[in-house]
């Protein structure tokens, strides 16, 4: 069983709900102006995972011929045949019921956009195959995580969800690129609609820099749509900070591209949230 779990979790790459997890607590904690309850924590964790795992299993579900011939993915449990299509096929369809079921369990809204949503989720594996929009696909489906907080809690979409929900976008879709400048090479070879491989690796770098300078732009509306305070405005100068220094990191050496993309953005989401709690108790 254990081996299980950890074949299963290197399937998934569950450290990587760092990203997400941080803005759906941000957008519950303004959406409450504190404290949201124990009920929406387990239920809003519950969504949260079960939608991304859907996203990842689908991801490698698609990916199966794809990842077989990069040397970076071809020893992931989806290639080696430690899970067989048939079970990712399972493993999918359970995330699936349980995302619309917790959806369900939230309240009416946020139970019809759960479907629309495991659309988006399921979609950026077809566009990196036919569109160079993929990295903006994968940024909106983590972008979604804060308008879904905000729904959990108020049962609507406001303004200054939509805000965060645009900077987390642009954020991750930024972060997207100069992690697929590792993949480069394989991309063009084998015909893969990145930007990268279409564009070069400088303006794939001087985009990621658009990118991450409109997600801060965007955050600074979101602090002052949300009537935020002090902390909610230093949450924004060090996410600022923290992308300046990714940017610095990957432009000195692409070997470190792993470091900016695990270490600096989860950081990031964290800190967000931290500042994000302590400007709350302030207020």
């Amino acid at each position: 069983m254990l081996r299980w779990y950890r074949d299963f979790n290197e399937l998934i790459m569950f450290q990587h709900s760092v990203f997400s997890l941080p803005f759906i607590f941000i957008a519950m904690i303004v959406s409450a102006d504190g404290w949201f309850g124990w009920r929406l924590l387990l239920l809003g964790i519950l969504a949260a995972v079960s939608a991304r795992n859907f996203a990842m299993l689908v991801n490698r579900y698609l990916d199966r011929d794809i990842d077989a011939l990069n040397p970076r993915t071809q020893n992931r449990p989806s290639v080696d045949g430690r899970f067989s299509p048939t079970q990712i096929r399972i493993l999918i369809l359970v995330n699936a019921l349980i995302f619309v079921g917790t959806a369900y369990a939230i309240n009416d809204l946020a139970f019809w956009l759960s479907f629309p949503i495991l659309v988006i989720l399921g979609g950026y594996s077809w566009f990196k195959r036919f569109s160079e929009m993929a990295h903006l696909v994968l940024g909106l489906s983590l972008g979604l995580a804060p308008i879904a907080g905000a729904v959990a809690v108020e049962g609507a979409i406001p303004m200054w969800s939509v805000m965060l929900a645009v900077g987390v976008t642009f954020w991750v879709a930024g972060f997207d690129l100069l992690y697929s400048l590792q993949d480069i090479r394989f991309d063009r070879e084998h015909g893969l609609f990145s930007i990268p491989s279409r564009y070069g690796s400088d303006c794939t770098m001087f985009l990621a820099r658009i990118f991450h300078a409109v997600a801060v732009l965007f955050w600074m509306f979101f602090t002052a749509t949300a009537e935020l305070g002090f902390f909610g405005w230093l949450a924004v100068v060090i996410a600022a900070a923290m992308l300046v220094y990714e940017h610095r990191i990957v432009g000195r050496d692409f070997t470190k591209i792993d470091r900016a993309f695990f270490t600096v953005n989860g950081y990031l989401g964290f800190l967000y949230l931290f500042l994000i709690i302590v400007d709350r108790m302030a207020a």
